[in-house]
């Protein structure tokens, strides 16, 4: 329920941020259109993508002008072709341009997003492998690319620094030890999941030894990750991280590991490209 009640406050102050950041103090093209003339558009995408954003373009336009009608095509997570539209409104002209770059930019994105997570997915389909998102994420965007990553398929690894605890190389070293880490981890917040980060068999095996719940082999080879998942013996959920990408992922998915992470699903992401183009106008 916290995550719903902070996407829905997210979609809100991202709305405002988006017309604040491109309308100013006002647009000043758009007040070369009469203000009478009214206009229905269409937005379409040039190139295949998994849509994701629908919720922050209906925000924008009814921050900007609620006169604005939007007529949905498609929802997030569904699959549009090339050249498909995917959304129409109507009206007044001068509001449908103002906010067209503002609702262009986080669908494009977060569509970006969504279409990245869905070609890794399907790559493991049938391996009963989780892929998860890390919180290697574009700034200021976390919650909204967290959504993305579950629209095209893959799994939320946590949201932020406070919803489970992961604890890594530095903080190892400066707990003293993977045992005392987990220790102290069951004593600050005993219903948390905790997850230790490994790079060798050695932190492996105390790892296990002091029951963590989760651990992420980091840059395990494939030998390695194999050999991981025979020592675990389904003790903790396995996760590999680290040299994921589209032609490595169904070879790490076939070692047996439970989860796979990867930052690419996030942050090396190319925006999708999307038109709008006004189709008819006239006065009211």
């Amino acid at each position: 329920m916290h995550y719903e009640n902070a996407l829905a406050e997210e979609i809100r102050a991202s709305a405002a941020r988006l017309l604040a950041e491109d309308v100013g103090p006002g647009d000043i093209t758009a007040q070369l259109i009469p203000e009478n003339q009214w206009a229905t558009a269409s937005i379409i995408t040039r190139e295949p993508a998994v849509l994701c954003g629908a919720a922050w373009v209906d925000e924008i336009f009814r921050r900007l002008d609620n006169r604005v009608t939007l007529r949905w095509q498609a929802a997030d997570g569904d699959l549009l072709e090339e050249n498909q539209c995917f959304l129409e409104l109507e009206g007044p002209a001068r509001s449908l341009l103002t906010g067209e770059r503002a609702a262009l930019n986080i669908l494009q994105t977060l569509s970006a997003t969504a279409t990245t997570t869905r070609r890794y997915a399907d790559l493991i389909e049938g391996t009963g492998v989780r892929l998860l998102d890390t919180r290697k994420t574009l700034p200021g965007m976390r919650l909204a690319q967290k959504y993305a990553v579950t629209c095209g398929g893959g799994h939320n690894h946590r949201i932020g620094l406070w919803d489970a605890f992961l604890i890594k190389e530095n903080h190892i070293a400066a707990c003293g030890g993977i045992q005392a880490a987990v220790s102290q981890a069951r004593k600050l917040a005993s219903d948390l999941p905790v997850e230790v980060e490994v790079e060798t068999f050695e932190e492996l095996d105390q790892a296990l030894a002091a029951g963590a719940d989760i651990i992420m082999l980091d840059n395990f080879a494939l030998e390695d990750l194999h050999v991981a998942v025979e020592i675990n013996g389904g003790r903790a959920t396995l996760e590999a991280s680290g040299n994921v990408s589209a032609t490595t992922l169904k070879a790490i998915a076939e070692t047996g590991v439970n989860c796979i992470s990867s930052g690419a699903l996030t942050k090396d992401i190319t925006s999708i490209d999307l038109s709008m183009r006004l189709t008819h106008t006239f006065d009211v």
